[in-house]
């Protein structure tokens, strides 16, 4: 095995970080006392970068003169503080299953769609009683949609979700929605008074796309507007059209460190190196006959492009038609709808938890044990490829000596393993000391969380700062 001398030993990854965590951070005894108080591990949530992120979003609408809505996605993060703070700005919520809508009609949510991937009777009953619009996926939703309307006496406002865009020669695949080939055939003889479906009143069209590319979306936009021109053609208006979600973010200060981390990782996966990661895992890299293979499994951390800048690139493109998604969407009078979840939690929020143990492995790693489990730290991304933030109760018993470490969580499993990237720390922690994973509101802290041997769910704290005093109140999901 090889070692480039020239290169770190294990890439630091370092994070942004919003004012008001660093603010948390700074104060131990604060974090002391929320862990005597409400245990291992802690979700903390603050408000105020949601509301700049929905104005940002807002802001690229209004330059470019577009009637708008944005919905918050609140699969992202079920907290109920998102969906009163969503009412207060006077934006919609996204709602994706019966006890989600259920929640935020409770709460008095005005402004609503439902885009459960699995509609049933009790929930297309909830939303039809309510007046929420769906977003129908198939026939068969259109079929129990259209019977329970009739039942209630109804007309349901629903939406149609589309796939199968072209883009550079190919089909973008999605396993939902109907085919953008065939849709306006179905709108026009299906839905509407004296059709199979009479008590479905179509308003306009929805997708939501794999993968982060701006160029996609804007030609899935132009291709939706195309398609609402053919339906005006047969005297049926599209109102809106929505894009979705997948709006990138970045996590990362540096692209130096992060190009440096794929780099090393790829030396490490060929044997040129020391692991960086546990088990020698490639994230998605794998060494097959003496080469690597893969790609990245992992949400691209670091982006020059996102956010705002994102929503601005995807509505400004220019096909060859000279066409852009915004001219169309401003002539036609057509509302362009988004659907956010983590771009709009952006930095609302970190997962804290206590180290419980040290220990070596028969490899010689050193293994910190945190009084937590992955399930509490899981996306559908194969590492959370940020460095966290680590807190020592009593700086005064340390010696300072870099120490690489892996975190390991309380499920009896071997991949229990919080982050799979080894981090470097100034110290050895001792038990009692806190570690941060800052910026997990977004999929992080809720999405994949499970309570296997009967462990409790995260606790989820909320900042209240009234005249510089920090404070928080509990959130029940």
């Amino acid at each position: 095995m090889q070692t480039d001398q020239n290169s770190p030993i294990y890439p630091p990854l370092t994070p942004i970080i919003d004012p008001w965590m660093k603010k948390v951070f700074a104060n131990r005894s604060f974090l002391d006392d929320l862990f005597q108080e409400y245990g291992s591990p802690i979700n903390i949530h603050h408000t105020e970068p949601f509301e700049k992120n929905y104005d940002r979003f807002a802001q690229v609408f209004d330059k470019h003169k577009l009637s708008h809505s944005i919905f918050f996605a609140r699969k992202a993060n079920p907290c109920k503080v998102f969906v009163k703070e969503s009412n207060r700005l006077g934006f919609g919520v996204d709602t994706a299953s019966y006890r989600e809508l259920k929640q935020c009609l409770d709460l008095g949510a005005k402004k609503l769609v439902l885009t459960a991937a699995v509609k049933n009777e009790q929930l297309v009953n909830l939303a039809l009683q309510h007046d929420v619009l769906m977003i129908l996926d198939n026939e068969d939703e259109c079929h129990l949609v259209n019977r329970v309307a009739g039942e209630l006496g109804k007309t349901a406002k629903i939406g149609i979700r589309i796939s199968g865009f072209q883009y550079r020669g190919n089909r973008l695949y999605s396993r939902f929605g109907f085919d953008t080939d065939r849709v306006v055939e179905f709108i026009t003889s299906h839905l509407g008074r004296e059709n199979e479906y009479e008590n479905l009143q179509y308003e306009g069209f929805h997708f939501h796309l794999n993968g982060y590319s701006t160029e996609q979306r804007s030609e899935a936009l132009l291709q939706s507007i195309h398609l609402s021109d053919r339906l005006l053609t047969q005297d049926i208006r599209t109102s809106f059209i929505d894009m979705g979600g997948g709006i990138l973010i970045n996590y990362l200060s540096s692209q130096t460190e992060w190009g440096t981390f794929w780099s090393e990782l790829k030396k490490a996966v060929l044997g040129e190196r020391h692991p960086v990661t546990f088990g020698n895992t490639g994230l998605g890299y794998e060494l097959i006959n003496g080469k690597l293979h893969g790609e990245p499994d992992v949400y691209p951390y670091f982006n020059e492009v996102s956010k705002e800048d994102f929503l601005a690139e995807v509505l400004s493109y220019q096909n060859q038609k000279g066409e852009t998604p915004a001219s169309l969407l401003r002539e036609r009078g057509i509302e362009i709808r988004i659907e956010p979840g983590r771009s709009l939690l952006d930095q609302t929020g970190f997962t804290m938890a206590k180290v419980i143990h040290r220990k070596k492995d028969s490899q010689g790693n050193w293994l910190i044990g945190l009084e937590m489990n992955r399930s509490q730290l899981k996306s559908s991304s194969a590492d959370f490829l940020l460095d966290p933030v680590y807190i020592q109760v009593n700086k005064n018993s340390r010696e300072l000596r870099p120490t690489p470490v892996f975190f390991t969580g309380g499920y009896c499993l071997e991949q229990d393993i919080i982050l799979k990237r080894k981090i470097v720390l100034p110290c050895l922690p001792e038990v009692f000391d806190i570690v941060c994973f800052p910026n997990t509101a977004g999929y992080m802290m809720h999405f994949y969380e499970t309570r296997s041997h009967l462990f409790d769910f995260s606790t989820n704290l909320v900042m209240d700062e009234t005249s510089g005093i920090m404070a928080v109140h509990r959130d029940e999901l």
